[in-house]
């Protein structure tokens, strides 16, 4: 009982210090060019998750968490453009660029995850999870969370109010190259893995084809790189203390490597295929993260 009640306490504890963790970054990026305070769009992204994270505890159901991600996307980012007039009356194509390429990737993905947990029938990740509020509520802030973090400089962008940085310029060109690559690659990776786990044949198989020979985890390294890019894109408009938000792509990568994606699939594998002299082999030649030539 003693266990019990200090687990959920640490959940709370985690949960309210993540909370004011974001409305600090978001509060950084507030300066005398703000037209928008990304404070409000850092409230609509937790009031959307808390309002999805009834239904899911309710229900004991994970199916809308990766796709309510994609909705505060929309919708904050969504909702800094729409409201700040300055952006809309101005001529900037990097601000425009910049906020369809957060668009175009969280539909994208959002889409992509939600049919792969209506596939697979569950997320194996949510089966500890579901059955405690404390620990439910606690992942469902991290993922408000993430979203605040990686779309901190996206913020800047639409929350300004000086434009003059959005005259298109090399750097732009430059982050814009970087998410195209970082967009596709990611895209071919997760498509050549769903090809392969639909097919029978290859029921209790690891992936070895395509991007998967040259990277164990090349839809991360995608992430990683399309995120960079838009960080890239962002830069122009950064001044004092927004450059705060160049932790975007780091924390993306620290997150993804250490915590909740190559590690745990790491470890997984491991499990699975640890005694397969293929799979060694497979991992011998083949990086973790970074492809190879």
């Amino acid at each position: 009982m003693v266990v019990k009640l200090t687990q959920q306490l640490i959940h709370y504890f985690i949960s309210v210090l993540i909370i004011i963790a974001s409305f600090f970054l978001a509060n950084l990026l507030v300066n005398n060019n703000t037209t928008v305070s990304p404070i409000d769009a850092v409230i609509i992204i937790f009031v959307i998750h808390w309002i999805m994270f009834i239904p899911s505890y309710v229900f004991q159901t994970e199916k809308f968490y990766d796709l309510t991600g994609s909705i505060t996307y929309l919708s904050s980012m969504t909702y800094l453009l729409m409201s700040n007039s300055e952006l809309l009356e101005s001529s900037s194509p990097s601000a425009y660029v910049a906020y369809l390429c957060v668009m175009i990737w969280t539909l994208r993905l959002g889409i992509f995850l939600f049919l792969r947990v209506l596939r697979d029938g569950e997320d194996k990740r949510f089966r500890k999870i579901l059955p405690s509020f404390s620990q439910l509520f606690m992942t469902w802030n991290l993922s408000a969370t993430w979203v605040v973090i990686q779309t901190l400089p996206l913020m800047v962008v639409l929350s300004g109010g000086v434009f003059e940085s959005g005259i298109w310029t090399w750097v732009h060109t430059l982050g814009l190259t970087l998410w195209l690559f970082g967009f596709i690659f990611q895209v071919v990776a997760d498509n050549q893995k769903t090809k392969f786990k639909m097919n029978p044949a290859n029921e209790g198989k690891f992936i070895t084809e395509g991007l998967w020979s040259k990277s164990r985890h090349p839809n991360y390294f995608g992430e990683i790189v399309l995120w960079a890019g838009l960080t890239i894109i962002c830069i122009p408009y950064m001044s004092g203390f927004q450059y705060i938000a160049l932790i975007s792509p780091v924390f993306a990568f620290l997150l993804i490597y250490f915590v909740s994606g190559v590690r745990m699939l790491e470890d997984k594998a491991n499990k699975k295929w640890g005694k397969d002299s293929q799979y060694q082999k497979y991992k011998k030649n083949t990086p973790i993260f970074v492809p190879k030539l």
